[in-house]
């Protein structure tokens, strides 16, 4: 009898044995996992932990001390250039690896090689997109400069000094989760990260989308649907400034009406896009306009809400230059932030800068496509995909003198089929030295050195916000842009030819710029840089609401301090629902509606219009305004192509303003004529009854009816911070949405002993077990600010400082 519970016992322990060490429950054993020497536990921080560190490194050439305060923020006194950009990538690595490592495998299109097949389509589309080609010809440029390669070797040396001492037990606990350990870096690597930010920030189109309505519509609906100005646009360079003659003169090709805009064409590819409100609020004020006599400079990216952060905070200080903000982990410098003389942000310039041309080839061998007359040969590159468990895909993609072609036959991204050939030209495909910008700002002294480096950014085009303590602001919209005749990109464009191929660059003495404006401020929110007397075509969709109640405000202010602009960046009145509420009230037909009908308009109608915490009047609005905006276009759109664009929203709200019978009111499906007040009163049925099911949910507050969260990077919800009440919104200053908002509040006030001041959603730690890990994003919640230290040299026995890392050769 005893050896039944013998045979019990081994059987059980088998099973353990083997489960513990293979993959049957976790893509790592679940064994190491869970080893006590080197397992998940070893990521559990000591609340007392000490980051106290004396290193020695060969590659460096003098002393750096690193100040950790108590925010774990480090303040990096390098005595030799190149060193802090060392200690910088050293840190990054140390406290933000896997962050690092996952941004860069996903731009290259590498992301099948840690989890599997189901990333296939994603590396497909980034290879094909010429994700590693961009970044390969970005590295040209960069190492060609002396200056910025050896600033690129040195930050390269500091991560892989990291990577290289790095033992199996301190690894970040997504490394052991998935079972892969970290490459060693290279500059390649960080030339790919900044494609990814070209991508996230300059990669949205809607040329697909765009040939579908133009086919779908006729001319006069399509105009309507998508104009190419609002009338309640307030531009970022004010309306009637007036512009020099153009020095590119382009024209569209003589065959464009026929060829290209009566074209109709229909193409059902869903691609792969960034979110189309990244974004960003930047602006300065002249000491004219402040209390303290110094200008103010002000800014917040509006990207994806990550954990951890897109940004890690940190001082660099050197002989040369000494200057504070945040940065990327993954490339070296200060990306937003300020210096001793002057400070500087980004908003995005939402440029059109990637554009399809149909290819015609000879055959399926795409050796051969027709240009200008003649068989031209076409380029290849193989693209090899590892695949984790599975044998590698080898992709061949052809190049074409506009660039890869995305979409062919082998190819389909997300249709059902693929019978055209579709090539990309994206302007981030050119060579460019963005890290000569950074380099350049962290140094700059006043609005010529400000001037001097900004024109090193070449895509994603972006607004530039200046500031200095000599008193000027300035703003620029910066970028090497294409100089595009009216509509040209709008759609796919023929490429058999050179006709319809971009025919100059916009001149950098072109671009629109403001430098100390009459009015006593600089400002943008991505709204369209110039009014249509601008001599170039800038494209159709831009967002207005963000700037121009930004605009009102500014106008409107006088003895700023501080304090004011952390009061208007975490602003969150919806001047769109200013706009758009009184059609609605003046058109739902009151007497109709029933008694919890009514309810939910008393809530409408006694609405502040702050999209606040707890109110309930965002709620109903958002809900109403959506089934208002399907109500008016769904009909319409009934019967169009799969992924047709739809029109802006501030092209329903414009037109209802100027038009009570703007023609999408009619039901084209019914015999009778529908009228605003029809569509206003069963859009408002519609939304009470969706009003009527959150409540019941206890989600009719604006706060956890938008839900808000700051996710893990992986998406995996116990490293996740959710159901954050926080107000805001699209059309709101303070633009958080459900996963997507202020990446970084900065303010700074450039008096002579500089006062500055910021947050950001996460914490300076990438490990989920370090109470450094998200401990700002309570306060960011809140809209509370911290002082960004800019500490000095004596200061080394400040309070603040809680740990010291010395590092020297």
């Amino acid at each position: 009898m005893r050896l039944l519970p013998f045979l019990i016992s081994a059987a059980i322990t088998t099973a353990l044995v083997v489960t513990l060490n293979s993959r049957l429950l976790l893509p790592e054993p679940l064994g190491s996992l869970l080893s006590p020497q080197h397992g998940i536990w070893q990521n559990a921080e000591d609340a007392n932990v000490d980051f106290n560190a004396d290193l020695k490194f060969p590659q460096l050439t003098g002393k750096v001390q690193v100040y950790l305060d108590d925010r774990l923020v480090p303040h990096v006194f390098a005595e030799k250039e190149n060193d802090v950009y060392f200690v910088q990538g050293y840190l990054h690595a140390k406290f933000r690896l896997w962050q690092m490592e996952l941004q860069t495998l996903a731009a290259a299109g590498r992301a099948s090689e840690i989890i599997g097949d189901k990333a296939l389509n994603h590396d497909r589309e980034f290879r094909r997109l010429g994700m590693v080609y961009a970044a390969e010809n970005s590295l040209k440029e960069m190492e060609a400069d002396t200056v910025i390669k050896a600033e690129s070797d040195a930050y390269t040396a500091g991560v892989n000094a990291y990577i290289d001492n790095l033992t199996e037990s301190q690894l970040p606990i997504e490394y052991k989760l998935i079972g892969y350990y970290p490459e060693r870096w290279s500059n390649l690597k960080s030339a790919l990260f900044l494609k990814y930010m070209s991508y996230d920030l300059a990669g949205h189109d809607d040329d697909f989308e765009m040939t579908n309505a133009k086919s779908y519509f006729s001319d006069n609906d399509f105009n309507k649907l998508f104009p190419l100005i609002q009338d309640s646009l307030d531009p970022i360079i004010p309306k009637g400034t007036v512009y020099a003659k153009p020095k590119v003169i382009v024209t569209p090709p003589a065959n464009v009406d026929s060829i290209y805009f009566n074209n109709k064409d229909i193409s059902d590819i869903n691609e792969e896009k960034p979110d189309k409100d990244n974004g960003s609020n930047n602006w300065a004020v002249s000491g004219s306009k402040t209390k303290s006599g110094a200008p103010i400079l002000c800014n917040d990216p509006h990207l994806a809400l990550n954990l951890p952060s897109l940004w890690y905070e940190m001082q660099l200080s050197t002989p040369n230059f000494n200057a504070y903000g945040a940065t990327f982990p993954g490339a070296p410098g200060i990306i937003i932030g300020f210096n001793d003389s002057c400070a500087f942000g980004f908003t995005n310039g939402g440029r059109d800068v990637r554009d399809y041309y149909e290819i015609k080839f000879k055959d399926d061998s795409r050796q051969e496509y027709w240009f200008n007359n003649e068989w031209k040969k076409t380029e290849f590159r193989i693209e090899d995909i590892k695949i984790k468990d599975k044998p590698d895909y080898f992709d061949t993609v052809a190049y074409t003198i506009f660039g890869p072609v995305m979409y062919d036959k082998s190819y389909t991204g997300n249709r059902t089929s693929g019978d055209k050939y579709y090539a990309v030209r994206w302007k981030a495909h050119d060579p460019s030295d963005e890290l000569k910008l950074f380099n350049l700002l962290d140094r700059a002294k006043n609005y010529a050195d400000y001037s001097e480096a900004i024109v090193n950014l070449h895509t994603p085009g972006q607004n530039c916000v200046f500031a200095c303590k000599d008193s000027d602001i300035a703003i620029r919209a910066q970028g090497e842009f294409p100089a595009k005749w009216k509509g040209q990109g709008d759609f796919v464009m023929p490429g058999t030819d050179s006709s319809y191929m971009w025919q100059g660059m916009i001149p950098q003495d072109e671009v629109p710029f403001q430098h100390n404006p009459a009015r006593g401020f600089v400002s943008s929110a991505n709204q369209k840089p110039t009014d249509s007397t601008y001599p170039y075509y800038l494209g159709r969709n831009y967002p207005l609401y963000r700037g121009y109640f930004i605009n009102r405000k500014l106008s409107a202010m006088n003895n700023i301090t501080p304090e004011d602009m952390m009061a208007l960046q975490t602003n969150n009145y919806n001047v769109f629902a200013e706009m758009a509420r009184p059609i609605f009230l003046k058109n739902i037909k009151e007497d109709s509606l029933n008694d919890d009908e009514k309810k939910y308009l008393d809530i409408l109608k006694t609405w502040n219009l702050n999209n606040d915490v707890n109110e309930k009047g965002p709620t109903a609005f958002d809900i109403l305004w959506n089934k208002f905006y399907h109500i008016v276009y769904d009909d319409e759109y009934a019967n169009a192509p799969k992924n047709t664009m739809e029109p802006y929203e501030s092209t329903l709200l414009e037109s209802v303003l100027k038009d009570s019978t703007y023609k999408f009111l009619d039901d084209i499906n019914t015999p009778e004529t529908e009228t605003l007040k029809d569509d206003v009163t069963a859009a408002f049925r519609v939304a009470s009854v969706e009003l009527s099911k959150i409540e019941k949910d206890g989600k009719l507050e604006w706060a956890k009816y938008k839900d808000t969260h700051v996710s893990h990077l992986t998406k995996l919800e116990p490293f996740s911070d959710l159901h954050l009440p926080i107000g805001g919104g699209t059309y709101c200053i303070n633009a958080a949405k459900n996963d997507h908002g202020p990446s970084w509040r900065m303010i700074v006030s450039l008096t002579p002993k500089t006062e500055a001041y910021g947050v950001y959603p996460g914490g300076q730690s990438g490990n989920p077990g370090s109470r450094f890990y998200d401990n700002f994003v309570d306060d960011w919640v809140e809209g509370k600010y911290y002082t960004l230290w800019m500490m000095a040299k004596d200061e080394t026995k400040d309070k603040r400082v809680k740990w010291t890392m010395s590092f020297s050769n």
